[in-house]
């Protein structure tokens, strides 16, 4: 599942909500990262804002908050190595304080964005706590989807291209 530029950018209520967010030049560099081998980490948190803020938005919930810190969840710019090397704990744990922090130098913070952002990594990790807010929820439910499939898309890219093969080779056979 390609995520289509053009679905959010097109969104103006959306745009509205996060268009100070995406003029930061720190927040841009998450589209230089590889995320979940498939993606980018700029990528995959617009993916992650969005449909988040889509189903708040149909719930009638804080779609404002979801929108901006599903943007801001995965805030980080280390990589799995240097998180490993401060040794405050795994990467489900360190990098959503990391992404508070830096979020927090980007703009101000409600006790709900800070929800959501400290606890996506709920259901991967203990210690963290359980989210407080159904907005939290969201957005740790659609970054487990996002990610799932990021991280299964080469291998069904690759499962394709091998059935495509064998299937030429059987028509051969049977031709």
């Amino acid at each position: 599942m390609e995520f289509v530029r053009s679905i959010w950018e097109n969104d103006k209520d959306y745009m509205t909500l996060v268009e100070d967010l995406l003029e930061s030049e720190d927040l841009l560099k998450l589209d230089d990262i590889t995320h979940h081998h498939y993606t980018t980490r700029l990528i995959h948190s617009l993916f992650v804002s969005y449909v988040s803020y889509k189903i708040a938005k149909r719930l009638k919930l804080n779609a404002r908050a979801v929108a901006r810190a599903g943007l801001l969840h995965d805030f980080f710019h280390e990589c799995r190595e240097e998180i490993a090397l401060m040794n405050e704990g795994s990467h489900n744990c360190v990098h959503p304080k990391i992404a508070v922090k830096n979020a927090q130098r980007l703009t101000e913070l409600s006790e709900l964005e800070k929800d959501i952002i400290l606890k996506h990594m709920f259901l991967t990790t203990t210690g963290v706590g359980i989210p407080k807010y159904k907005e939290s929820m969201i957005v740790t439910c659609v970054d487990k989807y996002c990610a799932i499939n990021e991280v299964s898309t080469p291998l069904r890219m690759k499962a394709k291209a091998k059935l495509a093969e064998w299937s030429l080779k059987l028509s051969v056979v049977h031709a």
